[in-house]
């Protein structure tokens, strides 16, 4: 049976990887190769460490691949983020057909700062905040 659960788990994880490594041929811009990497790819790796997990099926083993499997599972979506944030401040080209950007006129550059779109934009931090305290 344990056997069966591998070969699914690593198909279909196979599928996932397989898939992503041609949506990253056929996107077309950064932001969506980024999105695909992160997406599928975290998804097929989880798959295919699950099924190291049935197929080892050690305590030892077991520990590791769940560990492996949550911090890949939280950084993963955190790092196609700054990515993405680090293309965008570069003005990296967007594809042609991206018709939304929800981030346009939100960052200024002079001051290396994206503001949010609910947040007031003339706010300025206090300059005093280096001053030795006066307690």
């Amino acid at each position: 049976m344990n056997e069966i659960i591998v070969m699914i788990l690593t198909t279909i994880g196979a599928l996932f990887v397989l898939s992503t490594a041609l949506a990253m041929v056929r996107k077309r811009d950064v932001y969506l190769r980024i999105n695909v990497t992160t997406k599928t790819a975290t998804l097929g790796l989880g798959l295919i460490l699950g099924a190291a997990m049935f197929y080892f099926n050690e305590y030892s083993v077991t520990t590791r691949v769940l560990a492996t499997i949550i911090f890949v599972g939280l950084t993963a979506p955190i790092g196609g983020h700054m990515l993405a944030r680090a293309a965008y401040i570069n003005k990296t080209e967007k594809w042609e057909g991206m018709k939304i950007d929800d981030l346009a006129g939100q960052y200024d550059p002079k001051k290396d700062i994206l503001h949010s779109e609910d947040m007031n934009t003339k706010f300025e931090p206090p300059t005093d905040y280096d001053q030795p305290s006066t307690k």
